[in-house]
């Protein structure tokens, strides 16, 4: 069964998604962002070209054809990916497909409209039975 993690308090979302990548890059592990939105997915190519400070962390998009070998995945859509182990969500929705993957990550920002939707996907969770892990992040990763 996926294991999922919340971790709240985030000042912004995507910020702390590219910060949580660079500790999977770093750990020799590998993550798919989904990113349904485009701006979203955008934003985040753009942070992991600047982290660190002193390089960028290898990424590209999912239907890229360098994605096999790419640890870091950015993917709107979940249909046709060559992986399965970790998933970040990014999007305000449940992922269809989330119950593939051996872990879901969901990162909770503290803009009220955000919270609103994570409660939602943890409800969504907590009733079909999934192992919740809550951590604050408030204070960074």
């Amino acid at each position: 069964m996926t294991r999922i993690f919340f971790f709240h308090g985030a000042a912004d979302r995507v910020q702390l998604a590219a910060e949580w990548l660079g500790k999977i890059c770093l750990a020799k592990q590998q993550a798919t962002a989904f990113a349904p939105q485009r701006d979203v997915a955008d934003r985040l190519d753009r942070l992991l070209w600047l982290q660190p400070a002193t390089g960028f962390l290898p990424h590209c998009r999912a239907d890229s054809p360098l994605a096999t070998d790419t640890p870091i995945l950015i993917a709107e859509r979940l249909d046709s990916l060559v992986r399965d182990q970790r998933l970040l969500n990014l999007s305000n929705e449940v992922p269809a497909e989330f119950s593939r993957f051996e872990e879901l990550v969901e990162i909770v920002s503290t803009d009220e409209s955000d919270k609103i939707h994570a409660r939602d996907r943890y409800r969504f969770y907590r009733e079909r039975g999934y192992e919740l892990h809550n951590r604050d992040v408030s204070g960074g990763i």
